[in-house]
């Protein structure tokens, strides 16, 4: 990416002419449907007509920008983070992704396309009811092959394809601002949904953003960064998952997308019984990938702290986007899991203590 061929402005681009010129086989037709409800992107299924020697699969998915020209340019960095995880990292990782077909970028990143692997009957998780501590186990051993084949590689130092950086001590105080700012906007948009306690929590969250951001600056990884019930499609037997949604890939504290998942994705009472033996299971594969020198209590400090992940990028994500029912009753939803986790593991007197 980027190649020559050209991309889509929207669905009504997506001709049986176009499927053939990028994948370089015969297509006699092709049926585009929406599929999903993406806030930042839009998403299609497409049942292409062709002759037998195409071997086209039966169906493939479409991914598109926004059709609202000012959320394309609000999300170009993501849809950019995408392309670029894609292109440039799926390769050396052993997450569970969709193949890949095909996939174009503009310079400027307010116009993409990826066609991807239609994996249904897999089935998108819902982040208002959770998900079971066993549909949890394969997310947690994807996230140890998300993190432990490239742990601490000096690459990712230097890796442009991210929508976050490792963060040093001005890009730490530039984010600690905006999200205080965010927070605000976040406790004035939900007001009373959040309670009393969570609202103290929150704004003691941001006053430890900037040495939480700072926190153990040794340890990094590629990050997924939204790793959540929401982004994975589970396989019916439910062992199996897929990862998708790669527009919020960062680099920082691997625990980060560990906690950020079993904190939101996990009901406060059943995260709190089955955390402990999640941490050892992702701890555990982490081995398997090679990494050393990383104590189990290490691992489980370090998903301690990372729980801060889920106010920072729910209130960053949240504070600038368009409100719906939906979208506010998630983000309350996770707010809500994800203070409750702060408190019970302790988490802002660890970064207090440094």
């Amino acid at each position: 990416m980027p190649n020559t061929h050209s991309i889509p402005s929207g669905p009504q681009d997506i001709t049986a002419r176009w499927l053939a010129d990028v994948l370089g086989v015969a297509v006699d037709d092709v049926r585009v449907e929406p599929i999903g409800t993406g806030q930042t992107g839009a998403t299609f299924r497409l049942t292409p007509t062709a002759p037998p020697e195409s071997k086209l699969p039966s169906t493939l998915v479409a991914k598109l920008p926004a059709l609202d020209p000012a959320i394309r340019e609000r999300c170009a960095l993501g849809y950019r983070s995408e392309c670029a995880f894609y292109d440039e990292v799926a390769g050396s990782v052993a997450v569970p992704l969709p193949a890949v077909y095909h996939g174009d970028i503009t310079e400027s990143a307010t116009d993409f396309v990826l066609l991807l692997e239609d994996l249904a009957p897999a089935a998108q998780g819902d982040q208002l009811a959770g998900c079971t501590p066993e549909q949890a186990e394969p997310a947690v051993t994807a996230l140890a092959g998300l993190h432990g084949p490239r742990w601490c590689d000096p690459a990712w130092l230097t890796f442009t394809g991210t929508a976050m950086p490792k963060p040093d001590a001005n890009l730490a105080a530039g984010l600690a601002g905006i999200t205080r700012t965010a927070l605000d906007i976040t406790l004035d948009k939900l007001g009373d949904r959040l309670g009393a306690a969570n609202r103290e929590t929150l704004a003691r969250v941001a006053e430890l953003t900037e040495p939480w951001l700072l926190y153990a600056p040794e340890r990094f990884s590629v990050l997924h960064g939204d790793f959540r019930v929401d982004n994975l499609l589970f396989h019916p037997d439910d062992s199996r998952i897929t990862v998708v949604d790669w527009q919020t890939v960062s680099v920082g504290l691997p625990a980060r997308d560990l906690a950020y998942f079993l904190g939101t994705s996990l009901l406060p009472a059943v995260r709190a019984e089955r955390e402990r033996a999640l941490v050892a299971r992702y701890h555990r594969h982490l081995a398997e990938y090679g990494v050393t020198g990383y104590p189990a209590e290490t691992c489980w400090q370090d998903y301690r702290i990372g729980m801060l992940q889920i106010p920072v990028l729910t209130a960053l994500g949240f504070a600038f986007a368009a409100a719906t029912d939906r979208g506010d009753d998630i983000i309350a939803t996770m707010l809500d899991r994800g203070c409750r986790a702060i408190r019970e593991l302790g988490t802002l007197d660890l970064i207090v203590a440094g």
